[in-house]
């Protein structure tokens, strides 16, 4: 089903998914209280972005002045600004702001990487803890996020609000959600998938893992402590101020250690994991677009400015989803900017249906998803993904040591 294309700006975009997207939501469609979609915000998110002072205040909470987190999450989720952009944009930083924030991009880049090895036969990927079992409290709390605990009712409140959570409280929730209540961290996980702007199964899955100890055996274990240094007002203002229930810390951090699999060890084929090094050749009529890749420098859209650029709602997946009206929202802003550079199609139903018989050109996506359906399509043409390192067939073990098998700079052919 062909849709038609809304003006640029938040109104006209969530006119557009409650009229057209709204049984796909979890939630009354509303645009995000702090950022907006598409290629001119991301532009000038990143023409604002200054990283002085990024090492000492990025874990910053309040008040919200004080933050240091760069906001450009959103923009990464969608490539909208790519990670070698920003790893060029911050090179004349102070050397250790410069150096910490690179360090969060190649950790970005690390998620992918793994989840790219996992899903590369286009199964579900990080849905299995990778090191260890998450520690079981001896009493599970009835609610993993009490909202009578400030600290759970303003992150929450923000997480729903905005779509975005500074990377300190993102902590905090998941360990409070499976370290202290005992929830099982793949539910908390779906929580903030349906919520956040930048939700992606790679970073998502893979700081769940690491937060609640799936991923590297040592849970990070939420108290009072870090409430009190990063957002000291919240404690002061609750009502559990004098009876906090996270007052010390959890009882019981122990993780149980579970199978290593083979592909933390190495990747058999890293050439499929990392998909095509060039580009292929033939006759396009339509740019497929996907939701890893919607910004303007997105290289199939790059390589072919003269034909239609073609997004589709997915319907079956969004009815499974059902995400946050937010990131629908979001979405429609970002095409609603882009159609006015260029001509854009929204579709909505089911992608092999909708883009059947175009002789579509497309960039690869990392991500099991876009395997399934470009086999079902069969693209004309397929664009290498602009990885900040191409996949290598080391260990991912650990950041660390996939780290060390990474070059210094990014891969630029």
């Amino acid at each position: 089903m062909q849709l038609p294309v809304p003006e640029p700006g938040p109104h006209a975009a969530v006119a557009f998914v409650r009229d057209h997207l709204a049984d796909l939501a979890c939630d009354t469609p509303a645009a995000s209280g702090s950022f907006r979609g598409g290629q001119s915000a991301a532009d000038a998110a990143l023409a604002a972005l200054d990283v002085t002072g990024y090492a000492g205040r990025r874990n910053q909470v309040l008040p919200e002045s004080r933050r240091g987190a760069s906001r450009m999450s959103p923009y990464i989720r969608h490539q909208l600004v790519d990670l070698t952009e920003l790893w060029d944009h911050v090179a004349d930083a102070p050397a250790n702001d410069r150096r910490k924030y690179r360090d969060e991009l190649t950790w970005q880049e690390y998620t992918r990487h793994l989840y790219a090895r996992f899903g590369r036969d286009g199964e579900p990927a990080l849905r299995d803890e990778l090191r260890a079992s998450p520690p079981s409290p001896a009493q599970p709390w009835d609610e993993p996020w009490p909202r009578d605990m400030a600290c759970m009712d303003a992150t929450v409140q923000e997480l729903h609000a905005d779509g975005w959570l500074v990377n300190q409280t993102r902590m905090w929730l998941a360990s409070q959600w499976t370290v202290r209540a005992g929830a099982r961290w793949r539910d908390g996980e779906e929580v903030f998938f349906t919520h956040l702007l930048d939700g992606s199964r790679a970073a998502n899955r893979l700081n769940w893992q690491w937060t609640t100890g799936a991923g590297n055996g040592k849970a990070y274990a939420f108290s009072r402590w870090q409430v009190e240094k990063r957002a000291p007002a919240l404690c002061r203002g609750c009502v559990l101020r004098d009876a906090c229930p996270v007052q010390s810390w959890p009882s019981d951090e122990r993780t149980t250690r579970v199978p290593v699999s083979d592909l933390l060890r190495g990747d058999p084929d890293p050439e499929v994991t990392a998909g095509p090094a060039l580009p292929s050749t033939g006759d396009v009529d339509a740019v497929w677009l996907t939701a890893e890749s919607l910004g303007d420098a997105d290289p199939a859209l790059a390589a072919h400015p003269d034909v239609p650029a073609v997004f589709c709602f997915d319907e079956p997946l969004l009815r499974r989803l059902m995400l946050s009206g937010k990131r629908l929202v979001f979405l429609t802003e970002t095409l609603a900017d882009l159609a006015t550079r260029r001509p854009v199609e929204i579709r909505r139903g089911r992608v092999a249906d909708e883009l059947a018989g175009r002789r579509l050109a497309v960039t690869f996506a990392p991500v099991p998803g876009f395997r399934r359906r470009a086999a079902e399509l069969e693209p004309a043409v397929v664009h290498p993904w602009p990885w900040l390192f191409r996949p290598r067939a080391g260990r991912m073990q650990s950041f660390t040591a996939w780290r060390k098998g990474m070059p210094a700079q990014p891969d630029r052919s």
